[in-house]
């Protein structure tokens, strides 16, 4: 599968669009033969008046970056999804049906855009249904970002430092005294400051319990210790504490807190998991919708530069091809050919003519028939 395409047009002149189709064919054969080509079927679209279509025509680069752009956020989003899953689900389709394989059997949809409507009701119509395609991916994307951050949140508790971190799946209620008269404080020391702690946590007031400091736990920064004195000394404990550099860490030991905090972990993963595989569907079924969109507004883009290029009644051959990059010169050079420019020197780059004449307003991209790239990544 190529990830670029070309989609372009060329002038049927003094022959049938057959005719051009088989010289096209001929000479891709011949000179590029690993360049995929195939037609690209435009139906007879309402052409309108040239005020309509050089109004139009100003917009269509425009609604085609957004369009392009859209498609290109759903599928990194459902790239981002399969990454954390672990998955893949397989290339991504439309109607069933590969995009690649959808762009070069392009068929357009007569039920959804009727050929008898003005052009620019039906890329008015494009353009507005994937807006809302946009903005309801926005906000499904907050939706799931806003449930991961919480659980982010939660496990920067559960595996953060000590100064941090939630302490209960650290604590057992054996740990903690608890009385009329006592009462057990939780100490956060810095791992190099142990000594110093055991050697003064004893003086730090006058009420502290001898030797009833004990290490609970110590991580890569801190260590965790007890101390039980009287409740009475307490705040003038964190106090001396506090002046010494070590953190006193407020917590009350207590089984229902803890198995509701457990619950809620619980839950929220279970929401992050529907959520992400409610998300991916929809991504799944939403980018069909966009890039089927996509290729009904390159045919009208294509139609519209078409006509104001060659002129009426329309007579063009409309083809898509996937040249790789070694050969994308000489595939040019088919395509000039079979444009029978008398004027071809002047859609030339400043690179192709050796710094002379440059492009149709300066325009790098300009060619004397109809050519835009289709990037599908």
């Amino acid at each position: 599968m190529a990830n670029r395409y070309w989609v372009v047009s060329l002038p049927v002149q003094n022959s049938s669009q057959s005719t051009l189709w088989t010289q096209l064919q001929q000479q891709i054969s011949h000179h590029s033969f690993d360049t995929p080509l195939h037609r690209f079927n435009i139906p007879n679209l309402r052409v309108g008046t040239l005020d309509s279509l050089l109004s139009l025509s100003d917009d269509l680069a425009k609604s085609n970056n957004f369009i392009e752009g859209v498609s290109h956020k759903i599928r990194r989003q459902i790239e981002e999804l399969e990454r954390i899953s672990g998955v893949d689900s397989g290339g991504l389709t439309v109607d069933g049906v590969p995009v690649d394989s959808y762009l070069t059997r392009f068929v357009w949809d007569e039920a959804k855009y009727p050929t008898v409507s003005p052009l620019k009701e039906i890329v008015d119509g494009i353009h507005g249904q994937v807006a809302r395609i946009e903005d309801d991916l926005k906000v499904r994307v907050s939706e799931y970002n806003n449930i991961r951050s919480q659980l982010n949140a939660i496990n920067r508790k559960q595996t953060g430092s000590l100064a941090v971190r939630d302490l209960s799946n650290l604590v057992k209620p054996e740990d903690i005294v608890t009385s009329e008269h006592l009462t057990t404080l939780l100490a956060i020391v810095s791992k190099y400051s142990q000594k110093d702690w055991l050697s003064c946590y004893e003086t730090l007031t006058s009420y502290v319990v001898p030797r009833s400091s004990k290490k609970l736990y110590e991580d890569n920064e801190y260590a965790l210790y007890t101390v039980t004195l009287f409740n009475r000394d307490a705040d003038n404990f964190r106090t001396s504490a506090r002046e010494k550099g070590f953190q006193i860490r407020d917590f009350e030991f207590s089984p229902e807190t803890h198995e509701g905090r457990k619950q809620e972990l619980e839950k929220l993963v279970q929401d992050q998991e529907s959520l992400r595989g409610s998300l991916l569907q929809w991504c799944f079924t939403s980018y069909g919708e966009v890039f089927s969109s996509w290729m009904h507004f390159c045919a009208v883009r294509l139609f519209t530069e078409s006509i104001l290029r060659y002129g009426l009644p329309p007579s063009f051959l409309a083809s898509v091809l996937a040249p790789s990059t070694k050969s994308e010169k000489k595939v040019r050079s088919i395509l000039e050919g079979l444009s029978d420019s008398t004027n071809s020197s002047y859609w030339k780059t400043e690179d192709e003519v050796g710094g002379g004449v440059a492009g149709l307003a300066g325009d790098s991209d300009a060619h004397p028939y109809v050519s835009f790239t289709v990037n599908l990544i």
